[in-house]
């Protein structure tokens, strides 16, 4: 704060924060050319929540998720859905051990701090609602008991917009669960040349260090979530969200846990860029990735979700 009272716009530096900045610069130097994306990604991971990447194959979908979680170091863990999947498959099983005479819980791939759903719609509506109560509540229930997820717990999935075939589209709770939606995109030509004469990105990866461990990903977690927020800046989120509800071409608008969702997101992009209060400008970077995947846009409109978001920014004012 500053002598009058107001907040200063720079957070004091410590190692925290710049492990945080060498981390986001350390997954900048293996997926080139897609800054926002990235800023993104480590905005969803600071705010606590989870990615959906969709976006065409070959584009570093993985790689992201992979770069992310041995930035933030951790446990990690790939699982490859495919429409055979079951449930207990992705959360585990309870097996009968003999010698105890007892059912002993062994634990199924989602218990690593970082987990990269590839090719999520790709699984039945019964699997993919195996990840849920895991996204949501940080914990699974199996047998009627409940086992805790490891903390931090951050889910990155992947689908591919265009081939459908064999595929599930998530329902609307399951896609609620996503903090943010992104896609990746092709590089320019320049960037391009660079992944043609560099070292393989797998190499790359290899050799890229762990700047972070899971008790700095929740310190940072924390400190971004006590951002200041002003009135004038929660007036323009429910602004933003008010105008997603009254858009004759969006027929459900963004529910209450979307505006909450709203503001953990900015203060989570704020902290990024070292502010210590939140800004109209971090609000507005954030909003197409969190709320065109939760609006349902009515189809005689003729506009798409991602059309709605940008027309609502152009035309709500900005405090």
């Amino acid at each position: 704060m500053t002598e009058s009272g107001a907040p200063t716009t720079e957070a004091k530096p410590d190692f925290l924060a710049d492990d945080l900045i060498a981390a986001r610069a350390a997954v900048n130097d293996i997926i080139v050319d897609k800054a926002e994306a990235i800023d993104l990604a480590f905005a969803s991971l600071v705010a606590g929540g989870h990615l959906l990447v969709e976006d065409l194959p070959g584009v570093g979908k993985t790689t992201l998720a992979h770069a992310l979680s041995l930035a933030v170091g951790g446990s990690w863990q790939r699982i490859q859905f495919t429409n055979d999947m079951l449930p207990a498959d992705i959360v585990g099983v309870s097996v009968f051990n003999r010698n105890s005479a007892e059912f002993e819980f062994r634990p199924g791939p989602i218990f690593a701090n970082v987990v990269l759903a590839d090719e999520i719609n790709r699984a039945t509506p019964r699997t993919q609602s195996a990840l849920l109560e895991a996204m949501a509540e940080g914990q699974v229930t199996v047998d009627g008991k409940t086992h805790e997820l490891p903390k931090p717990f951050f889910v990155i999935a992947t689908q591919n917009p265009l081939d459908l075939t064999g595929t599930y589209p998530l329902p609307d709770s399951q896609l609620d669960r996503f903090l943010l939606r992104i896609s990746i995109g092709y590089p320019s030509a320049a960037e391009e040349r660079r992944l043609l004469i560099e070292p393989n990105r797998r190499k790359l990866l290899a050799e890229m260090p762990q700047l972070l461990n899971p008790d700095a990903l929740l310190s940072l977690i924390r400190m971004a979530s006590e951002l200041h927020v002003s009135d004038p800046v929660l007036d323009y989120i429910q602004a933003l969200v008010g105008a997603t509800r009254g858009h004759a071409a969006v027929r459900a608008g963004l529910s209450p846990r979307a505006a909450l969702a709203l503001i953990q997101t900015a203060r989570a992009w704020a902290f990024l860029r070292g502010q210590t209060f939140l800004t109209p400008d971090a609000v507005k970077a954030v909003f197409q990735a969190l709320a065109a995947h939760r609006l349902q846009a009515i189809s005689e409109s003729g506009m798409g979700s991602e059309a709605v978001v940008q027309d609502i920014l152009a035309n709500t004012p900005v405090p």
